[in-house]
């Protein structure tokens, strides 16, 4: 199996939805994954676009077995080739010049009907090409049958036939002496004994032409899959217009990976039962063709951030520590003690945090309150949970009653709570709601009584008396 991107961007969500597909399968069968870097394009081919493609791929943990190969390193492979296709006369040189062609283009145009080569020097005589030759420099054509059709089996979609008579002689060779991308794939595939084919539903019009060069070749024709197309939530094709496309945007923006991973597996496959949530080793064990669905895939933001919430919630604290620790440092909020003495505090913070967190910056927005002691109190909240006049006789009374706790856990500062509630004959709520947005400065918190165990007896009692109502 191998993905073989062109660096022209960066790793985007199609691409490493290939990536991945590929990757799953060749796992699958102990197979080999490898990576080549279609480069051809020198113009819009760049050193950073391939670092950003590695870059993605190493984040969600494609890793490969060959490679990275780079098309632009093999381009003698490519005019030998195609050289050994002229001398078969299964290729010829196409002398006729770019304006030509365009003028061609345009009469079609005007009439309405599609333009294909019209084959004007498939039929040159040896004297007319080797006169012409001295004078041009001239790309090769393969010389598609003239007659007949050609048939594969797609893995996804089926029996797949088209007529010869509806392919142009493609070019195989630019003039600059630079493959076409179907001549490219083609030797490339061949040279790597690539079995297996998975790409998008948008290159299915290639295949009846790459499969020719194969059979010119002699070579194996590899089984083909091309799967569906991924759409944003309109239903047009995904682009920046639908949010971040490049993979590496989704981790700034705090993904976990094996989430990002786990959804992009199901962006048009399925593992035939409804379930969702599935480890790499899973994902691994059930990847078939069989799974691929014919129609488009949807890209769904809320089942993407719902999915990493699921991993969130699983992971043990020490996995997500050193995500939480670049959250924090990026926020300003970082502490050395959280790596030593108070290690197993944060810790615990963590494990309060992560069954309410969507995205790794929810870490610091719900974590700021445990981190530092001058936090603002959302006006929202105090309209909502602080506006009993009691309250401003309870809390007072209240955070005494919690300072003469010999022992300050969950459970006594509970009890305690709610004995004093019963004395004072007003509900619990009316505390807990008040305690939870005096401690953190928010209406949407943990329970309170974890929120004071956390924050231990000194810092609860002390923010309780602090702050104003």
């Amino acid at each position: 199996m191998r993905f073989a991107p062109s660096p022209t961007g960066y790793l985007h969500v199609g691409g490493a939805r290939t990536a991945l597909f590929n990757w799953l399968f060749a796992r699958h069968f102990s197979g080999k994954f490898i990576l080549r870097i279609e480069d051809t394009d020198a113009e819009r081919s760049s050193t950073a676009m391939v670092e950003g493609i590695l870059d993605g791929l190493r984040w969600l943990g494609l890793y490969w077995d060959e490679g990275p190969y780079f098309q632009s390193q093999r381009i003698d492979q490519y005019q030998s080739v195609a050289r050994k296709l002229l001398r078969e006369q299964k290729a010829y040189a196409c002398f006729c010049s770019q304006e030509l062609l365009a003028s061609k283009r345009e009469l079609a145009s005007k009439a309405k009907r599609a333009w294909k080569y019209d084959g004007t020097c498939r039929n040159l005589s040896s004297d007319q090409v080797k006169e012409k030759g001295k004078r041009y420099p001239q790309p090769i054509r393969f010389k598609v049958p003239e007659n007949g059709t050609i048939q594969f089996q797609d893995q996804v979609f089926g029996t797949i036939e088209h007529d010869f008579q509806s392919l142009e002689d493609f070019v195989l060779l630019r003039s600059d002496g630079m493959p076409t991308y179907h001549l490219g794939v083609v030797v490339d595939d061949i040279d790597m004994r690539i079995s297996h084919v998975i790409r998008g539903a948008d290159h299915i019009s290639n295949t009846p032409k790459q499969i020719l060069i194969y059979q010119a070749l002699e070579a194996l024709v590899p089984v083909f899959a091309h799967v569906p197309l991924i759409l944003g939530s309109d239903k047009t094709r995904l682009s920046k217009r639908h949010g971040a496309t490049s993979v590496t945007a989704y981790r700034d923006q705090g993904y976990l990976h094996e989430a990002f991973r786990n959804f992009l597996a199901l962006l048009g496959w399925s593992p035939g039962e409804d379930k969702e949530k599935m480890s790499t080793e899973e994902l691994i064990r059930r990847f078939s063709f069989a799974g691929i669905n014919r129609s488009n895939a949807v890209f769904n933001l809320d089942k993407l951030g719902w999915l990493n919430s699921q991993y969130l919630s699983t992971t043990p604290a020490t996995d997500l520590f050193p995500y939480v620790k670049h959250e924090l440092e990026n926020a300003g909020l970082w502490n050395a003690d959280y790596e030593g003495s108070r290690r197993t505090w944060l810790l615990g913070l963590i494990d309060l945090l992560k069954t309410r967190s969507r995205l790794l910056p929810d870490f610091v927005a719900s974590g700021k309150p445990f981190l530092i002691d001058d936090y603002p109190i959302e006006d929202s909240a105090r309209e909502r949970f602080l506006k009993d006049p009691s309250l401003r006789v309870l809390i007072p009374q209240l955070a005494s009653r919690l300072e003469e706790l010999p022992e300050f856990t969950l459970t006594t500062a509970e009890s305690a709570l709610r004995g004093f509630a019963e004395e004072s004959q007003v509900k619990a709520g009316l505390l807990i709601n008040a305690a939870r947005v005096l401690l953190t400065g928010q209406a949407v918190a943990p329970p309170v009584f974890e929120i004071m165990a956390t924050l231990g007896q000194r810092r609860t009692v002390e923010r309780l008396k602090r702050l104003s109502l």
